[in-house]
């Protein structure tokens, strides 16, 4: 029997933890600008970056020296902090993702409240339309946070994944599975690009692979951990064999 070929779905390498690295001993490397040009060399679609509040691991000099040096586009996680905003402007990237963000927590915990912080969210996502930048939202895969990404006029929404890759059970994974899906199928009635993305893994991503809609993944920290072993091109081109783009 013929095996059935894997339908095509975008990559983003989010290359943060590359800094992370750098920034544990407070050297100058390793560098996440020869990160991203590796992955984009890999075949990936996209590079991700994520400008967090208190600079923990991409500094400014990061993301500018990135944009310049890549060919493929550049999306910027950001929250809506007033001087992220500003940085954002000056640095016009192709894409700019709304996402909550909380000094205390490792990694990012949650999608952002559209509900609560509709006004607040609703102006910045006006400032960077502006601009001429794309703008998406990381929302969890909650109809009401669809509908509100729907209002707010935005180019694409990426649902978070989180509770997904965290889930501790076969049962949990699957009852997670089913909303991410529920969500995309809605979204998709609404003409909505989807990504997805947190906690996405060599493993976990073949249940993603198998929901039908999802357009691009967005994947760092499993990427930059595997790249420890196999190098960061492989580590990106076991990826993107996985979704079949190579």
């Amino acid at each position: 029997m013929k095996k059935e070929k894997i339908r095509k779905v975008k990559l983003g390498v989010n290359v943060d933890h590359i800094a992370t690295l750098r920034e544990a001993r407070g050297t100058s490397y390793p560098d996440p600008v020869v990160g991203a040009l590796l992955a984009e060399y890999a075949g990936c679609d996209s590079i991700v970056t994520h400008l967090r509040e208190d600079r923990r691991h991409i500094k400014e000099r990061d993301v500018f020296l990135i944009k310049k040096a890549i060919k493929i586009p550049l999306n910027l996680e950001m929250s809506t902090n007033k001087d992220i905003v500003i940085f954002a402007k000056n640095l016009s990237p192709d894409q700019a993702t709304l996402v909550p963000e909380k000094r205390q927590e490792l990694t990012t915990e949650g999608g952002i409240d559209l509900i609560g912080n509709y006004k607040k969210i609703e102006k910045v996502v006006n400032i960077l339309k502006k601009e001429g930048i794309k703008v998406s939202l990381f929302i969890d895969p909650v109809t009401k946070q669809v509908k509100a990404a729907k209002d707010l006029n935005v180019d694409l929404i990426e649902f978070n994944t989180g509770q997904f890759s965290e889930a501790k059970t076969p049962k949990a994974s699957a009852k997670e599975a089913r909303k991410i899906k529920d969500a995309v199928d809605f979204a998709k009635k609404l003409n909505f690009p989807v990504a997805v993305g947190h906690g996405l893994d060599y493993e976990n991503i073949k249940s993603v692979l198998k929901i039908k809609g999802i357009e691009e993944l967005n994947i760092g920290h499993s990427i930059i951990c595997r790249s420890l072993f196999t190098g960061l091109v492989s580590a990106v081109e076991e990826i993107l064999d996985m979704i079949g783009k190579r």
